[in-house]
């Protein structure tokens, strides 16, 4: 099972570790795309903190992002768990997991970036700010610009078993599996249902969405569950207490759409 998620835009501080290497990074067939982001980003924000700001859409307060980015080759490391925060990740809490968890988390989780593409779990990378819908004036929109690269090294990243997608829609846009792997693909979403005046209502709600799916992935992880396609995995999740209503898509070559129903919030 592959799990594919968005990144945090809140990072840990970078680690005491050694400088970022590149080479080391898992997805090796994204290192010259990622050393182009990588180096307009560094120069940029070395060059100009205003325009950096700008083009980073920071706002005053996050001022020192820019001078972060700028040390990007020198900074310290830490496995990207631990520098990805946030609600997501804070509900996944992949410190506490046991051992044979962690292995699992470390082999299926997959975290998008607009600076590195995508990043496994144990990849040790620096702290830094660049989201997928900053478009950089040499590059342009990172959201475009990683499509082709992400194209060539993902259906082999996917393997031949489940692809569980729960990115957001900008990371979303990056790479969206096509063919046989889009078959054994399903796209997660979580809605609140409430009743109001005697109506079921259901909602997007955005902090509890990620909440959500980052329980289901801890659940997943923890429970040491393997299904081997959607329709397997609606199945584990109902066993492992979620309400899911599936809908198989109606041609071939297209993902599963999975709605994770919940009443309460927290």
């Amino acid at each position: 099972m592959l799990v594919l998620l968005p990144p945090s835009e809140g990072k840990a501080a970078s680690g005491r570790g050694a400088p970022l290497k590149p080479e080391a990074l898992s997805l090796p067939g994204l290192a010259a795309a990622r050393a182009a982001v990588l180096d307009e980003l560094v120069e940029l924000c070395a060059a100009d903190e205003e325009k950096a700001r700008e083009v980073l859409g920071l706002s005053e307060g996050l001022r020192g992002e820019v001078a972060k980015n700028a040390e990007l080759r020198t900074a310290g490391t830490r496995p990207a768990g631990e520098i990805y925060t946030g609600v997501l990740y804070d509900a996944l809490d992949l410190a506490s997991l046991d051992a044979a968890a962690k292995r699992r988390a470390g082999k299926s989780l997959l975290v998008f970036s607009g600076l590195w593409g995508a990043v496994r779990v144990g990849d040790r990378i620096p702290s830094y700010r660049c989201s997928m819908g900053v478009k950089l004036p040499g590059l342009g929109a990172l959201g475009a610009y990683w499509r082709g690269p992400l194209a060539e090294v993902m259906p082999e990243v996917a393997g031949d078993g489940l692809v569980l997608d729960l990115r957001s829609s900008a990371y979303a846009a990056a790479w969206k599996p096509k063919g046989e792997v889009a078959q054994r693909t399903a796209s997660v979403r979580v809605l609140h249902s409430q009743m109001v005046d005697g109506v079921e209502k259901r909602s997007v709600v955005s902090h509890f969405n990620k909440a959500t799916k980052g329980r289901l992935v801890r659940d997943l992880l923890v429970s040491g569950a393997r299904p081997k396609g959607p329709a397997e995995l609606v199945g584990t999740l109902r066993d492992l207490g979620y309400v899911v209503e599936a809908e198989a898509p109606e041609r071939s070559g297209r993902a599963w759409s999975l709605d994770v129903v919940v009443t309460e919030i927290h």
